[in-house]
């Protein structure tokens, strides 16, 4: 019976140390973006050493795209479909230097220069979010307005809290969401522009 507790505890310990990891990774990848995200400082935001870090994840590449990953499926697992572009919404449009807002967008924002940050943001994000907001369409071109949607989605995340780019960077979220919201659904019929998203 001890044997048994004693492996329950292992994978409940191994859980959370991997759960640290991601958490620090998602907070420095977001604030500083791939490049000047270190491993040790993710290490040592986590609370663990960087050997560690690399046993569980392998590589700044694979903890970068597992970070990435876990934000898009924790996104997608939210809520319904037709609810998802209202909840990415609300993401980008956060106040800056928000934990909420501070994850994968920013994320994305400041590792668009980098070639590995680039494709993991596309394959781990992009491609999962086009395949289920093109579902909100019947239209043959409905991956391309999701798509589209995605890309506004990111513009509207650069200029309103990278770049600060007034009225967009003081306007009301309630308000920016509406207009995108309505807009949206000239793309994809089904969008549910309810904001914010229960």
């Amino acid at each position: 019976m001890s044997n048994e507790n004693e492996t329950v505890s292992r994978k409940r310990d191994s859980a959370a140390t991997s759960a640290a990891i991601l958490t620090a990774a998602q907070e420095l990848f977001a604030e500083r973006g791939y490049e000047r995200a270190t491993v040790r400082d993710i290490a040592t935001r986590a609370g663990v050493n960087q050997a560690l870090l690399f046993r569980y994840f392998g590589n700044k590449d694979e903890l970068f795209r597992a970070a990435i990953a876990d934000q898009g499926r924790r996104t997608l697992e939210a809520g319904s479909v037709d609810g998802l572009l209202s909840r990415l919404l609300a993401r980008a449009l956060e106040p800056a230097g928000s934990v909420a807002q501070g994850q994968w967008l920013q994320a994305a924002l400041r590792s668009s220069g980098h070639d590995e940050g680039v494709s993991a943001i596309r394959r781990e994000l992009g491609d999962e979010y086009v395949r289920a907001l093109s579902t909100l369409s019947d239209d043959p071109d409905s991956e391309l307005y999701a798509d589209l949607l995605l890309a506004w989605l990111l513009g509207i995340g650069l200029m309103r809290s990278v770049h600060r780019r007034e009225p967009l960077a003081s306007a009301d979220p309630t308000t920016v969401a509406r207009h995108v919201l309505r807009a949206a659904q000239v793309l994809l019929a089904r969008v549910d522009v309810n904001f914010p998203p229960p």
